[in-house]
């Protein structure tokens, strides 16, 4: 084909090896661009011998005549279009869906966090979690919108003498995930090698994102992500809610998974400048890797305190398992300060509050998250904290840190009050880490942001960026030009560039999706409502059940809830469909006593 690999056979039809040829055909016609193979323009051979490895997939479910079951789940008519429902299969669970008169099964629990997918959203052929906005492929399985690596099994439904039935591999119906097909690297490499097709500068979602779906898409070249971390690619949201896990239990992927997949991650490599002329990147330890294809994806690093004092011992910046670890060690029984009441400050402040002797939080603004979630939402919120003996310093800074035998012990604010601080935490902000490319002649804009079009693509022909480093065009705010650092979006990010680092010429078009939680209760907020104007608020802030509506002139741009499953998918849903949601409309439904009833979104948008 004139590229780095040729189109694989349809090996597709690893997990579809039970299902009869008419049903084949569907799911062919049904699969996601994910499942077809383009070659790589001007890739360099590496010394291989370019072809697509067929193995099967990593978990193959369906193979083994003696691990299936089958039941009768359903009569034919029970289910409505647009339904779902929970069934019991043996002694595992699938969700079953009819959809356009025709039923199919999958999972029946989201592969991020294990959320419940039939309290989700059902809408053209996907199902999006309920909890966190991941979207996966009601025919395939597929993952087509994130957080998350991994896919859901797809199980085989027939219909026989009005009886819907199931049926399925006991293992998957055990696992409830599926790690795509993917490929391995045609010839061996070794880590001495100064030469790479793909190079990867960062190991977070979008980076481990890219290089899974170069493999899945059948790339058979050599992949290097490298990055400044000491671990393997980690759940890093999970830092601030729980601050005593461990590296092992929130690492993405195991050294062996990734070695399987010829994925070589490089640990402990600080990158000091980009040649792009060359195509090399050059190393803090003297070592370089000339590339074919880079992503940019080295995330963002936190602003450091500019003050007296903050060199001291036990005043941390969380970026690592083991900065949590320390930092729910000191806490113990002793006095915390949260520097920042951003949403990392008020997670690591909520979890502290049960295992501290006090918590403060000190902050430039006067309530917290008014900027993002506005100032009703931001009150409650904060309620809630001083509820739980968090204390606040607001419209305030710190002058001074005081320490004794080296280590800090108060934080001087400038309006002259002193906290007691044993351990002092800083969460003021992040900047992009982009420091290293000032003079690669890739384009930076004032704040040190990577423009990235929607192919995320840079100025220079194959660099490509992701993540928290870039600004690119958000689709449903009219291609707006934004930097949202969100932990799904990053994942998008990886996807649409691993794509066209392949050539496909697929563009993004995603809502960003993020959640927080504190004290057991959790936030979720959908789309983009920078500028907002107005808030529309429908239940009891108090109680803590609510939804927001962000609108901007007479659009609504953005949505926030707590309890109130699954309002903030819904939304994210018809924002992704290109419909718009109206002022008037959400206003009308709310003053009518709307009680949570959403079908009027169905009907209702441009």
């Amino acid at each position: 084909m004139g590229g780095c690999f040729s189109k694989p056979k349809p090996v597709e039809v690893k997990v579809e090896v039970m299902v009869p040829d008419k049903e084949k055909e569907k799911e062919k016609e049904s699969l996601s661009p994910n499942g077809k193979v383009s070659p790589m323009p001007t890739c360099k051979a590496n010394g291989s011998t370019k072809h697509i490895d067929e193995r099967p997939i990593a978990v193959d479910l369906y193979q083994n005549p003696k691990d299936m079951v089958e039941v009768a789940v359903c009569h034919v008519n029970e289910l409505q279009d647009g339904q779902m429902r929970e069934v019991d299969v043996a002694s595992g669970k699938a969700l079953l869906i009819k959809e356009r008169g025709e039923y199919c099964a999958i999972g029946y629990k989201c592969p991020h966090y294990g959320a419940p997918l039939v309290k989700g959203v059902l809408t053209n052929g996907r199902v999006r979690c309920p909890w966190h906005g991941a979207c996966f492929n009601v025919a395939t399985g597929d993952i087509e919108d994130f957080p998350g690596l991994d896919s859901l099994p797809k199980f085989q439904v027939r219909i026989e003498k009005e009886k819907v039935m199931v049926r399925a591999s006991k293992q998957a119906l055990q696992l409830q995930k599926r790690v795509k097909w993917m490929s391995r690297c045609a010839t061996l490499s070794d880590s001495s090698f100064s030469n790479t097709s793909v190079l990867i500068i960062g190991s977070g979602p979008a980076g481990l994102v890219c290089a899974e779906t170069l493999r899945q898409e059948g790339f058979t070249e050599r992949i290097v992500m490298c990055t400044l971390e000491t671990h393997l690619p980690y759940d890093r949201p999970k830092l601030s809610k729980s601050l005593e896990c461990q590296t092992e239990q929130i690492t993405l992927r195991s050294k062996d998974f990734l070695s399987q997949y010829d994925i070589e991650v490089q640990t402990d490599k600080e990158v000091h400048s980009v040649d792009v002329k060359s195509k090399v990147v050059h190393f803090k330890d003297g070592l370089k890797m000339e590339y074919n294809k880079l992503l940019i994806a080295t995330g963002s690093r936190p602003k450091p305190l500019q003050c007296q004092g903050a060199d001291l011992e036990n005043v941390y910046q969380l970026r690592t398992p083991e900065d949590a670890n320390c930092i729910a060690k000191l806490a113990n029984d002793r006095n915390a300060v949260i520097v920042g009441a951003s949403f990392i400050g008020m997670e690591v402040a909520a979890y502290l509050t049960d295992k501290a002797h006090s918590v403060s939080v000190v902050g430039i603004e006067n309530i917290p998250f008014r900027k993002v979630l506005g100032e009703k939402v931001g009150r409650s919120i904060m309620k809630m904290f001083e509820t739980n003996r968090v204390k606040f310093y607001l419209q305030n800074e710190v002058s001074e840190l005081r320490g004794q035998d080296g280590k800090v012990k108060e934080v001087v604010l400038k309006s002259g009050k002193i906290l007691r601080a044993d351990v002092c935490v800083v969460g003021i902000g992040v900047v992009p880490a982009t420091s290293f490319l000032k003079q690669s002649g890739i384009n930076m804009d004032s704040k040190g942001f990577l423009p990235v079009n929607k192919l995320m693509q840079t100025n220079v022909p194959g660099v490509f960026a992701a993540g928290d480093v870039v600004t690119f065009p958000l689709a449903f705010r009219n291609n707006k030009k934004v930097n949202v650092g969100h932990w799904q979006m990053a994942h998008m990010h990886g996807r649409i560039a691993a794509l066209n680092i392949l050539g496909k010429g697929i563009e993004i078009n995603t809502v960003p999706y993020f959640w927080t939680a504190m004290f057991g209760k959790s936030i979720r907020y959908a789309g983009h409502g920078e500028g907002f104007d107005d808030v529309i608020i429908q239940g009891d802030l108090d109680e803590r059940k609510f939804v927001a509506f962000y609108t901007k002139s007479d659009e609504v741009i953005a949505v926030s809830s707590m309890n109130y499953d699954p309002i903030v998918s819904k939304v994210a849903e018809v924002m992704q469909s290109g419909r718009t949601i109206k002022k008037r409309d959400v206003e009308m439904f709310v003053r009518h006593g709307w009680t949570g009833d959403m079908s009027w979104l169905f009907g209702k948008g441009t």
